[in-house]
C-alpha cells in the first residue's frame, strides 16, 4: 500500500520470463536495484505525517463532541458515546472513553482546540492539558506545554492535580456522604434510588437492623401496609391491589410490567392471584433461577461481559430468550448475559435475540432489522490532507526542545504564578492602583537625556561597545 523507496523501484518484485525460448530477448535487460529513501527524507515524511494525524485528530474530536452533544449514539440504543465509539468506529473500552472525555473538554477550550488544529499540539499533550485547564488558563497552560515534550506534559499534568487538587472543595463534595449524628448518637441521612436499587438497600438496612422479616405489630394493632383499613379505591386504579397492571416490591413502590419480567430472569418468584376485592385466590409454585453451574456455564460461553452488540459491560444479569412465563427453559440455549442497561432494553422496547449454534446470537430491532455486532469502517476517501485545513510542514509537530530536563518545582510554580497575576492586577484596578507602575519604574521623556548619561557613566564597558 505505501512504498518507502524510490518512484520506478518495486521492492521483493519477481520476473517473470516467457515459456517459449522466441520471447527471450538476446540481451537481458538489467534488473533494477532498489534505492531506499534518504533517511532525511524518511524522517521528514514521518514529521509530515504526524503533523497531519494530529490536525485530522482534532476534527475527529470536534465531529465526536458534536455527535455527543446531539446525542446522536441513541439511536443505536448504545449506553453512552463511548460504547457507541467502541462498536463503530472499532476501539478499545478504555481509549473510547478517553476521546470522549478529550472532545468534550475542547468545547471549552478555544485556545488548546486551536492550537491543536494546526498541529502544534500533538494528541498526547492535549489529552494531559485537558486534565487540567479550564477557561481562564488554557492560555497560559498552552503556552508552557509548546516546549515539553508528550512525557515531561504528563509529568506536569499530573503534578498540577496534585498541588491543584488538594483543596478542592468539589472533590471532597463528590467524596461526601449525606449522612449524620444526632445528638443521642443515632445515624440518620439522606438518599434517593430508583425502585430497585431502593428495595436493596432497605433489605440491607433491615437485615442490619435485625428487622429482616420486618413485622407490623406494635402501635399499627397487627395491620399490614397493604391491608386496607378505610375507603378502598376503586378497581382499577394504581394504587388498588386488584390493578392488573400493579407491579411492586414487598412493602415498597410499584414498578413497570416490564421491570418485573426483567426480574422474572433471574429471581425466584412465586403466583399471587388477586380477586376484584383484593384477596389472595390462588399460589403458584416457585420458579427458581438458574443454578450455580448454569451461570458459571453462560459466564464461560460469554466471557462475563454483556452480549448486545457494541457493550462490554462486566455487570451482567442472565436474562431468558424465551421467557419463562411463555414456555422457555432455564437452559444453556435460552439463557443470555446482558447488562441492566440492555435486559431493560430488550425488555421495553420488544428487541429479538436468536440464538444460533456455536454460541452465537444475532440481534434484531423490533422493525426486523438486524444488528451487526462488529459493522466494517467505510473505505477512506481521498487523502489524510483532505480531513483538515492546516498548513502542515515537516517541522509543525516537533517542539523546541533541546533536549533539557524538566524542572518540575519551577514550571508548577511558573504556572500557578500566570494564574495568580491576572487575579491580582483586577484586585489593585479595584483598588484604584496601577499595576504597571508597582514593578516597572517610569522615566518622564524630559528627563531622558540625564537618564542615559548616568546609566553608561556606572556601565563603561557598555559605553565603550556604545561609542564604538
Amino acid at each position: 500500500m505505501f512504498d518507502i523507496w524510490e518512484p520506478g523501484c518495486v521492492p521483493g518484485s519477481t520476473i517473470t520470463v516467457p515459456d517459449t525460448p522466441a520471447a527471450v530477448p538476446a540481451d537481458p535487460v538489467p534488473v533494477p536495484v532498489p534505492v531506499p529513501v534518504p533517511l532525511e527524507r524518511l524522517e521528514a515524511q514521518i514529521c509530515e505525517l504526524a503533523g497531519h494525524l494530529a490536525a485530522a485528530t482534532c476534527r475527529f474530536l470536534v465531529l465526536l463532541a458534536d455527535f455527543d452533544a446531539r446525542r446522536g449514539w441513541a439511536s443505536w440504543e448504545m449506553s453512552s458515546c463511548a460504547a457507541w465509539l467502541s462498536w463503530k468506529c472499532q476501539m478499545s473500552s478504555g481509549a473510547a472513553r478517553e476521546h470522549v472525555r478529550v472532545a468534550r473538554a475542547l468545547r471549552d477550550l478555544p485556545v488548546i482546540r486551536a492550537e491543536f488544529a494546526a498541529a502544534r499540539l500533538s494528541y498526547a499533550k492535549v489529552r494531559a492539558l485537558t486534565r487540567i485547564a479550564t477557561p481562564g488558563t488554557e492560555r497560559g497552560l498552552a503556552e508552557i506545554a509548546g516546549p515539553m515534550t508528550g512525557n515531561q506534559l504528563e509529568r506536569f499534568a499530573r503534578a498540577h492535580r496534585q498541588v491543584t487538587g488538594a483543596d478542592d472543595a468539589t472533590a471532597q463534595i463528590r467524596r461526601r456522604l449525606a449522612w449524620r449524628l444526632e445528638e443521642d448518637g443515632s445515624l440518620a441521612g439522606t438518599f434517593r434510588l430508583p425502585p430497585l436499587a431502593g428495595a436493596v438497600l432497605l433489605k440491607a438496612l433491615r437485615a442490619a437492623a435485625g428487622d429482616l422479616e420486618h413485622p407490623h405489630g406494635g402501635e399499627d394493632g397487627g395491620v399490614s401496609a397493604e391491608t386496607p383499613t378505610a375507603a378502598r379505591p376503586a378497581p382499577g386504579t394504581p394504587g388498588d391491589p386488584a390493578d392488573p397492571a400493579r407491579c411492586h416490591v414487598e412493602d415498597g413502590p410499584a414498578l413497570s410490567v416490564s421491570t418485573a419480567q426483567m426480574l422474572g430472569c433471574t429471581a425466584a418468584l412465586s403466583w399471587m392471584i388477586h380477586d376484584h376485592d383484593g384477596a389472595v385466590l390462588d399460589l403458584g409454585r416457585r420458579r427458581r433461577r438458574p443454578n450455580a453451574a448454569l451461570r458459571r456455564a453462560a459466564r464461560e460461553r460469554d466471557h462475563c461481559r454483556c452480549r448486545f452488540p457494541g457493550c462490554e459491560s462486566r455487570r451482567v444479569d442472565l436474562h431468558h430468550i424465551q421467557h419463562w412465563i411463555n414456555g422457555g427453559r432455564t437452559s444453556l440455549e435460552n439463557l443470555i448475559s446482558l447488562c441492566k442497561y440492555h435486559h431493560m432494553l430488550v425488555h421495553d422496547r420488544g428487541y429479538l435475540i436468536a440464538a444460533q449454534s456455536g454460541g452465537r446470537f444475532t440481534f434484531f430491532r423490533p422493525d426486523g432489522t438486524g444488528i451487526p455486532p462488529s459493522p466494517a469502517l467505510p473505505p477512506p476517501d481521498g487523502t489524510i490532507g483532505d480531513c483538515h485545513d492546516a498548513d502542515i510542514t515537516p517541522g509543525t509537530i516537533i517542539p523546541p526542545w533541546y533536549g533539557e530536563r524538566l524542572d518540575l518545582d519551577h514550571a508548577i510554580y511558573t504556572c500557578l504564578a500566570n494564574a495568580r497575576t491576572p487575579e491580582e492586577r483586577q484586585a489593585q484596578r479595584e483598588q484604584g492602583q496601577d499595576p504597571a507602575r508597582d514593578r516597572v519604574q517610569v522615566f518622564e521623556p524630559e528627563g531622558w537625556p540625564d537618564r542615559i548619561r548616568q546609566y553608561y557613566a556606572e556601565h563603561p564597558i557598555r559605553q565603550y561597545y556604545y561609542a564604538a
